[in-house]
């Protein structure tokens, strides 16, 4: 059993459940929710700088959809698999841990990519009517694919933990919501503080891409929290080892 035929597994169990097409659908509801009130808004005020602001509010407003999006996505992964029993059966094939981890990462992915890709109609249907920049959007679609890459991760090493998937997805969303809101109560913090805090904010990372920029600094700073917390999946799937399960 390879990376890919655990990827394809993963992907076949998710469009075969309720729970893929129920998220896929909230997801694009609420995403051309407010695509329609942020356009209404800057049709509105005409003279806004509607191709750089529209998307700036848009990606805003699509993370913070994702990030509940990607947890409901990412708890069932192990945790399922735990519960029922089905991952002591694959560990009797000669498959390595990183191969079962890194096809599930890419299952996930595979799915936020789908999202992603169908919310490119907003901007294909505005395209008709106005010109539509494809700078921003690139830098907007790659910081929500990150920032989704790093939700995924965190989400699949809290699953790695329990046969609950509710604790799992509670587990994933208290750590994102930390990191997301570090720098928010900045009045009651001193500056020394702040400087500390800003760096790993998941909030502030994201700012650059939604503003239509692509600072390699964040990207490495993404690439690096989804990398810290598969390798945090890695260990807890190999302390089965310790605990005399393998």
């Amino acid at each position: 059993m390879t990376t890919m035929t655990i990827l394809m597994r993963e992907v076949r169990g998710y469009f075969t459940s309720v729970l893929a097409y129920v998220v896929l659908g909230v997801f694009l509801v609420l995403s051309g929710y407010f695509f329609y009130t942020n356009l209404e808004l800057f049709v509105l005020a005409g003279g806004m700088d509607l191709p750089r602001g529209l998307w700036q509010w848009q990606f805003h407003d699509m993370r913070e959809v994702l990030l509940f999006a990607v947890v409901f996505l990412t708890m069932r992964l192990f945790a399922e698999e735990k519960k029922l029993g089905t991952i002591e059966l694959m560990w009797t094939y000669p498959v390595r841990d990183a191969a079962v981890l890194l096809g599930k990462y890419g299952a996930a992915l595979v799915m936020v990519a789908v999202m992603l890709g169908l919310t490119l109609v907003y901007p294909l249907a505005l395209a008709r009517v106005y010109p539509v920049d494809p700078g921003p959007l690139v830098a907007g679609y790659l910081g929500l694919f990150l920032l989704s890459a790093a939700f995924a991760a965190c989400g699949l090493w809290a699953s790695s933990l329990t046969e609950s998937q509710v604790v799992a997805g509670l587990v994933s969303f208290g750590i994102l919501t930390l990191f997301w809101m570090l720098t928010w109560n900045q009045q009651a913090a001193s500056e020394w503080v702040m400087a500390l805090l800003m760096p790993v904010s998941l909030f502030d990372r994201f700012h650059t891409f939604a503003r239509g920029a692509i600072d390699t600094k964040d990207v490495v700073f993404l690439a690096s929290f989804s990398a810290f917390f598969l390798f945090l999946t890695l260990l807890s799937l190999e302390s089965r080892r310790w605990r005399g399960l393998r």
